[in-house]
């Protein structure tokens, strides 16, 4: 990856801001953007702070012409794009039966439609490149999480635009990788939307307990560098989708407990 221009979206913070550290440290020209300008300030001055070469822009991608606009100022400051890394997501904690329908669009603009259009402004030159587009979905995308109603839609919608992407772009090298964390310490419990569409504020699993942003990063770095398909991070996101596959009844039962034993669960 040395030398390659690397796009983050989401990348000034959690998974988003580990991965433009693991990716720059290794040489790549890094570029990110993020919904707030602070945030992405700070994120740009700590990753100069060791030593990587990196850009952004404050921009939203649930925002066609946000994305577009990423995609042409990218292309200003370095002249092309390797790898799109399609990390920016929102989650949302709910019963379907409570939920404002609004939350649950919200949540497919950003995990989803933002990432159509990152992809299509960026595809011109991972194309010519025959770069990497990687798109971070979850476990959630394998088999549905009460209580994640827009969450897990727009991850099971991710899996599908990657895997069409995949084959369409096969015999032009493209390579297309389907990354799935499990859980992972992050922000995004805290910020996650709640019925009315507010932040949850706290997270309702133990953090602490989870595999790092940090440590999800190299995995991801090694499997773009490997140029694998799919991966699948944590023993229980693993259990979790080999028992969504192969023992689906099983699978909805072991799930529908999990969830309920979290901190103020919607479903008991």
């Amino acid at each position: 990856m040395k030398h390659k221009v690397v796009v983050i979206t989401g990348g000034t913070s959690g998974i988003g801001l580990a991965l433009a550290q693991e990716f720059g440290l290794k040489g790549s020209k890094i570029f990110i953007t993020g919904r707030d300008q602070t945030g992405l300030d700070k994120a740009m001055a700590e990753l100069r702070d060791k030593g990587i070469l990196v850009y952004g822009l404050q921009a939203d991608v649930s925002q066609e012409d946000d994305n577009k606009r990423m995609a042409e100022e990218v292309i200003k400051r370095y002249g092309t794009i390797d790898v799109l890394i399609n990390n920016a997501g929102i989650s949302m904690r709910a019963l379907f039966e409570d939920v404002d329908l609004e939350v649950v669009k919200k949540v497919m603009d950003i995990n989803f439609y933002g990432v159509l259009y990152a992809t299509k402004y960026c595809l011109p030159e991972i194309v010519k490149n025959k770069g990497s587009i990687v798109g971070i979905s979850s476990i959630a995308g394998y088999c549905g999480l009460p209580g994640r109603t827009g969450y897990s839609a727009s991850k099971f919608a991710l899996n599908g635009f990657l895997e069409v992407l995949r084959t369409e772009y096969l015999k032009r090298d493209v390579h297309v990788l389907t990354a799935c964390p499990g859980f992972t310490s992050s922000n995004i419990r805290k910020r996650s939307l709640t019925k009315n569409g507010k932040a949850q504020g706290e997270s309702p699993r133990e953090e602490g307990k989870m595999m790092t942003a940090e440590e999800c990063a190299r995995h991801i770095y090694k499997a773009t560098v490997k140029r694998k398909r799919n991966i699948v991070l944590t023993t229980e996101g693993k259990i979790a989708v080999f028992l969504s596959k192969w023992l689906p009844s099983l699978s909805d039962k072991i799930v529908y407990e999990a969830m309920a034993r979290e901190t103020d669960a919607p479903i008991k």
